[in-house]
């Protein structure tokens, strides 16, 4: 066994179906009286019901938080905060909202509890991603973890099938690179890969039948375990080139690491026996970038990055970024491989980890 080092965060987890009833107490528990409800535009009407659960505890809303966590929107509801008193956010939603809770956090110390409605996973960690002049950097500080995270199942039930695809995915991306992160540890990696497994059983059920219960509480744990993995270690290659394409080229979050994801990991496969061991085996095949990719095409997610936006010409400005300041990874981040890695995702070649050693 490896020596290791294993901390365990000090959040509050609440799982089941119904739990949003709970809210109110929840808030008291954090002796806050006057609770801030965010959410972004397409959810304004769950924040009103949300507001309406909180009772006499709920003194606003504010939704206009937007994808990539821009500093301008964190400014506009700072203004809000102020402007209503309020001592508590609640986040409902997926990573748009809850970066903006954790900015806001990050700037007043107010508590948070968060109720996820995707499987993104952001709640479960001390790590916010801001965007200024379209640059998005990232930092880690207990300061923006949540207190309080509130699962409730039934708020996932009328997610789209096809946001549930990439939400999952993009939650399992967490988990891929918590397997071979430098801070990794023998807790994580057994959260890593349950997670993954969850995640990679549910997803193509709920793509055939999004009113599935069963496949909807599976992968809202599996987000949970993933999310965890994201909060406890560090971040590699894969997150650096989702942040540098979401940031700088205002690609959509979830769907970017879905198409990124199974690249990336042919990249890294050559220099992270063991994690490509463990993917294959969660998802039950030899070859984890290709069964990362097959997995995208079960549950009808894009594969392209060029469907998403990024443009042939993109390409080069986005590996000058993405290798300007890279996170730490297994493998030497060289310009040349990270050209080809998006070269091929941009048109959605199907990748595979043996191609990893012709890079």
């Amino acid at each position: 066994m490896q020596p290791f080092v294993y901390n365990g965060l000090p959040s509050r987890v609440v799982f089941g179906q119904g739990t949003l009833s709970g809210l109110a107490a929840e808030v008291e528990q954090l002796d806050c009286r006057r609770a801030l409800v965010l959410a972004t535009p397409q959810q304004q009407e769950q924040a009103r019901k949300v507001l309406e659960q909180l009772g006499d505890r709920g003194v606003g809303l504010y939704t206009e938080a937007a994808m990539h966590t821009p500093v301008e929107v964190t400014e506009h509801a700072m203004r809000v905060v102020e402007e209503l008193g309020a001592d508590c956010t609640v986040a409902i939603g997926g990573g748009s909202t809850i970066g903006l809770g954790k900015a806001i956090a990050l700037r007043t110390g107010l508590p948070q509890v968060v109720i996820p409605t995707t499987y993104a996973g952001s709640e479960m960690t001390p790590i916010l991603g801001e965007t200024r002049d379209g640059i998005k950097t990232t930092q880690r500080t207990l300061e923006v973890l949540p207190e309080t995270v509130i699962y409730d199942v039934d708020l996932t039930l009328s997610l789209p099938a096809g946001m549930s695809g990439t939400s999952g995915i993009n939650a399992i991306a967490h988990a891929v690179e918590a397997l071979y992160a430098r801070d990794r540890n023998p807790v994580i990696s057994l959260m890593a890969e349950e997670g993954i497994a969850a995640l990679a059983r549910s997803l193509p059920v709920i793509a055939a039948d999004p009113g599935n219960v069963q496949a909807r509480s599976d992968a809202l744990y599996g987000a949970w375990l993933c999310g965890s993995c994201l909060g406890a270690v560090g971040m590699s290659l894969h997150h650096k080139l989702c942040h540098t394409l979401g940031g700088s080229f205002d690609l959509p979050h979830a769907e970017t690491h879905t198409i990124v994801l199974p690249h990336a990991v042919a990249y890294n496969a050559p220099a992270a026996p063991e994690a490509m061991m463990r993917i294959g085996r969660a998802l039950g095949c030899d070859d984890p970038a290709a069964g990362l990719f097959d997995l995208a095409k079960a549950v009808v997610a894009p594969t392209a990055l060029e469907e998403i936006g990024l443009r042939q010409e993109d390409v080069e400005r986005a590996v000058e970024i993405a290798t300007r300041n890279p996170y730490w990874n297994p493998r030497e981040v060289e310009a040349k491989g990270i050209h080809r890695l998006l070269s091929h995702a941009l048109v959605g070649r199907r990748p595979s980890s043996e191609e990893g050693t012709d890079r």
